[in-house]
């Protein structure tokens, strides 16, 4: 099993990204999240991975948000699509569940890249957006001081 792990541009926090999720675009734009027609999250990415089939046998995007991996989703689908503008790109479908990963920092980068999944943080458990749950930043400080 792999796993890929990408920005969540212009994210904060869960909160926002679980937000976003729930908003289609009224114009599919690339890097943005969004919902497709039955409901799932999905987004679009420039470069298709070739290594698709081990991401598909129950690998999960895991989301930069603020410099700190926050979170990941099950991926549930990969296909090559097309921008309004002509060009080939990959269309990737997530379960709609965020689940909190224990937060690691990491460094800006370009577009996605692997993660084998012995190098991926471990689960904090699921997350409702509409309630009760530990704020971001106090996660990151937790994270930071070896608490969680």
């Amino acid at each position: 099993m792999l796993h890929m792990v990408k920005l969540a541009v212009g994210v904060n926090s869960l909160p926002e990204l679980a937000l976003r999720q729930q908003v289609e675009p009224p114009v599919p734009r690339d890097g943005l999240d969004g919902t497709t027609p039955a409901g799932q999250p999905w987004l679009r990415t420039r470069m298709f991975p070739r290594r698709a089939a081990e991401i598909l046998e129950g690998g999960s995007l895991y989301r930069v948000i603020a410099g700190m991996i926050m979170c990941r989703q099950r991926i549930t689908g990969i296909r090559p699509d097309t921008r309004d503008d002509g060009v080939a790109c990959a269309l990737i479908t997530l379960d709609p569940q965020i689940v909190p990963v224990v937060p690691r920092s990491m460094r800006p980068f370009q577009g996605w890249r692997y993660l084998r999944a012995a190098d991926a943080p471990a689960d904090l458990g699921h997350f409702d957006p509409n309630g009760d749950t530990l704020p971001d930043d106090m996660r990151r400080e937790l994270a930071a001081l070896c608490l969680i």
